[in-house]
Parts: C-alpha cells; sequence; structure tokens
C-alpha cells in the first residue's frame, strides 16, 4: 500500500512531533511503500514574512527525522517545491473545486483563530450569544427543520461576523489591546493560499496516487477533501485518482512543561537537539498537580502532566507503585519529576547521539533529498501527463 504524509518545515522536532506522528512514520515504512514530505510551500502559508528561515528550517526537521528512524533507503523522502507538478495540479484543482468546501473545512477557522489568539475571544461571543440566538430561532415565522442545526451556524456566522466588525473598529478597541493582535495582523493571515492550503493537501496526495494517509481524528475532513476532489475530477473527466483513505492514528495530546500542549509557539517544548541539562531544567520546572503543594500532601496522577509522561516512559511494574504513592502522598513531585526524567533520557540518549552524528555529516542531507525528490517527481510527471491527456489541455 502507497501511504504519503508530511510535515511543514518549521525548526526542530520535540517530543510532541515524535509521540504524535514520527513514530508512527517509523512503524509504517517497515510494511508499505511510504513517501514524507517536506512542505515547505506549506509553510509559506503562515510563514510567508519569514522565508529565509524555511531552508534552516528543512535542513533541522530532516536531521530529526533520519535521527528519529525515517530511513532514506525504506522511503521516498522528497521536497515540495522541488516538484513543480504540484503547483500545476494545485491550479487545476483551484478551478474545479468550490469555494464553500473550503470556507466549510472546520479547521480553516481554528487554525487561523489559534495562530491569531483568537479562540477564547470567540468562545466569548458564543457564550454570550447563544440564549439570544435561540430565542431568534424560536421566534422565527418559518418551519424549522433542524433547531439545534440552524442555531450553530447562525451562532458561528454572528460570532464571526463580530469579530470581524472587532477589527474594524466597530467594537470596544481596548479588547484588542488585551489581544494584541493588529488589523494588520488579522487581514494578513486572510490570504488565499491560507484558505487554499486543503487544495494543495490534495495535491500532495492525490498526484502520487495514495492510497491512504496516516491522520490524526482532527486531520480527518483534510482527506475527506481530497476525496471529494478525487471524486469531482474522475466525475468531470474520467477515473484518474483513486480515493485515499485515512490511517487514523492515535495521536497523544502530549503536555508541555506548562501543562498546555507542546508547541513551540508556548514556549513548553523539549527539542531532540535540546542537551541534557537542558531537558534537566525543563524536566524540573513541569507543571504538576495544583493541590499537591508539598510531599506528604495526596496527589491526582489522572490531572499531572509529569505522570502522563510516566504512562509512555516507565516500566508498568513501576508505573502502578508511582500512581499510589502519589495518591498516598508518599511520593514528592521534584522525585517525581526525577523519575520522569531517568526515563526520559534513556528515550532522548541514543536519539541525540544519532542527531549528532546526523549533523556532522549533514552535507550529505542534499542528496538524500535530490535522490528522494527525483523518485517522487518520476511518479508526478506520470500523473500530469495523464492530466493532461484528460483535461485535453496542456
Amino acid at each position: 500500500m502507497r501511504v504519503l504524509s508530511g510535515m511543514r518545515p518549521t525548526g526542530r522536532l520535540h517530543l510532541g512531533h515524535y509521540f504524535g506522528v514520527i513514530k508512527n512514520w517509523v512503524e509504517l515504512q517497515e510494511g508499505h511503500e511510504t513517501f514524507f514530505m517536506v512542505a515547505d510551500w506549506h509553510a509559506l502559508t503562515t510563514a510567508y514574512k519569514k522565508s529565509e528561515e524555511i531552508p534552516k528550517n528543512v535542513e533541522e526537521m530532516l536531521i530529526d527525522w533520519i535521527a528519529l528512524g525515517i530511513d532514506p533507503n525504506k522511503s521516498v523522502i522528497f521536497q515540495q517545491s522541488k516538484v513543480k507538478e504540484h503547483a500545476e495540479l494545485f491550479l487545476i484543482f483551484s478551478m474545479i473545486t468550490p469555494k464553500s468546501w473550503l470556507e466549510w473545512n472546520p479547521t480553516y477557522k481554528d487554525t487561523k483563530y489559534n495562530i491569531l489568539k483568537l479562540v477564547d475571544l470567540d468562545l466569548m461571543f458564543k457564550g454570550g450569544l447563544r440564549d439570544h440566538v435561540k430565542t431568534f430561532v424560536a421566534k422565527l415565522p418559518y418551519k424549522v427543520e433542524d433547531f439545534e442545526a440552524l442555531e450553530e451556524h447562525l451562532l458561528d456566522n454572528i460570532t464571526e461576523a463580530l469579530i470581524h466588525a472587532l477589527f474594524e473598529g466597530y467594537l470596544d478597541k481596548e479588547i484588542l489591546k488585551e489581544l494584541n493582535v493588529s488589523k494588520r495582523d488579522f487581514y494578513d493571515t486572510d490570504t488565499y493560499g491560507f484558505l487554499g492550503y486543503p487544495v494543495l493537501q490534495a495535491v500532495d496526495i492525490l498526484i502520487y496516487k495514495a492510497e491512504a494517509v496516516p491522520v490524526g481524528e482532527d486531520q480527518l475532513p483534510h482527506v475527506e477533501l481530497s476525496r471529494e476532489i478525487a471524486r469531482r475530477f474522475n466525475g468531470l473527466y474520467g477515473d484518474t485518482f483513486p480515493e485515499p483513505q485515512a490511517l487514523l492514528t492515535e495521536t497523544p495530546r502530549l503536555p508541555g512543561t506548562d501543562g498546555r500542549k507542546m508547541s513551540k509557539s508556548y514556549n513548553n517544548a523539549i527539542y531532540f537537539a535540546d542537551t541534557e541539562e537542558e531537558v534537566r531544567k525543563k524536566v524540573m520546572s513541569f507543571f504538576t498537580d495544583p493541590q499537591k503543594l508539598r510531599k506528604g500532601d495526596p496527589g491526582r496522577p489522572h490531572l499531572c502532566p509529569v505522570f502522563f509522561y510516566h504512562k509512555f516512559l516507565t516500566y508498568p511494574y513501576r508505573l502502578e507503585e508511582i500512581e499510589n504513592d502519589c495518591k498516598s502522598g508518599k511520593l514528592g513531585c521534584v522525585d517525581c519529576k526525577r523519575l520522569m526524567l531517568e526515563g526520559l533520557e534513556n528515550l532522548l540518549k541514543p536519539l541525540r547521539e544519532r542527531r549528532e552524528e546526523i549533523y556532522k555529516n549533514k552535507r550529505n542531507l542534499p542528496d538524500i533529498i535530490e535522490s528522494g525528490t527525483k523518485k517522487a517527481r518520476e511518479i508526478a510527471i506520470k500523473t500530469m501527463e495523464e492530466v493532461r491527456q484528460k483535461l485535453k489541455v496542456g
């Protein structure tokens, strides 16, 4: 089975990338034909003002990929921007993809609001409007087929209109000051490329006629859109593209040092490039159960980010002991972190050594990318010849 996945080059990888994505890729390459794409064009959707950083980020990401087990002898590792056929098929797919498919994509607004840190504002507006919308819908002089769906539709649209109104200066300007987001920031994110990046994702999958795409549950809409675009093209011009299947994978929400999801933007991540001392400092700064203030206080392991890591890093027989000792107060948070650090270093030390070795020989990376890109492009060229023949254009 041909499997394709990719990642935007945003720099060094952290533990969240490994447990959420890379670990699964390493397993997939053992039994499938795997293609792993450096999605540098996708990086431009949000980082187009910092394009000079992308080459260095590509290098850092490749070093981590290979150190973590992505094998160039088992998988095709290639760079998106070096396969120009992606751009041609993106143009063609853009012509046949209804704009509404992209606007209805649930991750479009979610991604935008996360980048601009507008999620809490969105929730605040919805919370304040919900009862008013319910009352409005109940008084409509028309037959309503689905009250709940209509209410959510109105809530989404009114909230979005209010956020636009805020940036246009029609609402309290103090809110903008608190958010520390400017009108320019808001509209600079609203690009054609940002709206259309799911179409480019569909190209990435379909141009190689991939049969499966490993994704977490939050990415399912993107795979479904790829299937829709494949069906639409096939219906218009004849069977050309297989409909890719989603390989649903468990992607644990790995907490960072502050308890939030591990993310570069939150400055709470543990990187594979971190030194042993840097990792130690980060682990010892981890948030724990806020009600367990000192050793002797009973803890709540299920709410503690440190215990979450023990589930991945600690031997099962020891895990139960740690859980019970935490609950009874016998185990303090400092000692619990030291135990977690021990398990984490067992994972990181060989990877860190492997990473350093690859870094010393990074002059080989262009050859790896060149070789993989050549294999990928051979397939892409063949697909585009078929597409042009079906279109009767080009």
